[in-house]
């Protein structure tokens, strides 16, 4: 179960971005949501039924989209607006995708940019006009579903979503959990517009320091790159990509096939590399 607190203003786009966000989990997996329940924590004295109202629907429209069943909830009165869903779903036993198979040689995959967390911020700090975040907020709340019915048409070792912990630190437990070192090309990986930008301009997270503690042993930059952009590798992500890990030589059919239908950000970022230090090295 995963619930956030607003990204967003819009309480249509909250809802559907918390609902994008739950759901990922069971993609992540190789399965298929079957149930979802509201989980929601909110402020009923302090904001209407209409924001409620239009949070459920959103959320109820990923649930729908993602062709599984609402099958109710829990809520209860809070201080700060919550929402999220409480997904089941079904999964072969002997297709279950973990974050622990990659093997040394495979090629790795991310199917969504990076930036979700400094970008609700700095729209939030009045940074970033409305308008701007609009623009990419489709692509935000787009469901995993369409990546991983194409990916499972290939030999997947590992697979992972990209949410609170940032790249960097999805990427970590892949290797660790698989005994491996990852490395990540810093020049393919995607971020979203404004992203870096607003790093620049000092926007940040609060969980990006404690993202930065947790991997910095593990974490080794093989490049001259500035602060801001060491920096957005952390930043935590709200209904990331998935990050799979393959044989290299099904790396460029699959990039190819996510494209041709419709995951447009898809892209080779990194491979596996065998060896006893296992962490990240950005290359």
């Amino acid at each position: 179960m995963d619930f956030i607190t607003p990204p967003v203003d819009d309480p249509f786009w909250f809802g559907r971005i918390a609902a994008a966000n739950s759901l990922s989990d069971v993609y992540a997996m190789g399965g298929r949501p079957v149930t979802a329940l509201n989980v929601v924590m909110f402020p009923s004295k302090k904001l209407g039924t209409e924001i409620l109202k239009g949070i459920l629907a959103g959320g109820h429209e990923k649930v729908i989209e993602a062709g599984a069943s609402l099958a109710g909830g829990h809520s209860i009165d809070d201080e700060e607006p919550k929402y999220g869903l409480a997904v089941t779903g079904v999964v072969h036993p002997k297709k279950v995708l973990t974050n622990s198979g990659a093997q040394p040689g495979d090629a790795l995959i991310l199917t969504k940019p990076i930036g979700t967390g400094v970008l609700f911020n700095a729209n939030r700090a009045g940074k970033l006009p409305w308008r701007e975040m609009e623009q990419i907020l489709p692509r935000i709340a787009a469901l995993n579903n369409t990546s991983i019915n194409v990916a499972l048409n290939y030999e997947i070792h590992a697979c992972t979503d990209i949410t609170g912990f940032g790249i960097i630190g999805h990427a970590l437990e892949m290797s660790r959990g698989s005994a491996v070192r990852i490395d990540l090309d810093f020049s393919a990986l995607p971020f979203y517009p404004n992203a870096l930008e607003m790093y620049r301009k000092g926007v940040t997270t609060g969980r990006n320091t404690a993202i930065r503690k947790h991997v910095q042993n593990s974490l080794v930059v093989g490049l001259d790159l500035d602060l801001h952009e060491l920096e957005i590798l952390f930043d935590p992500q709200t209904s990331g990509g998935l990050l799979f890990a393959l044989p290299a030589e099904q790396g460029e059919s699959l990039v190819d096939a996510l494209r041709a239908a419709g995951i447009s950000d898809a892209g080779l970022i990194g491979r596996v590399i065998a060896g006893t230090e296992h962490g990240i090295r950005l290359v």
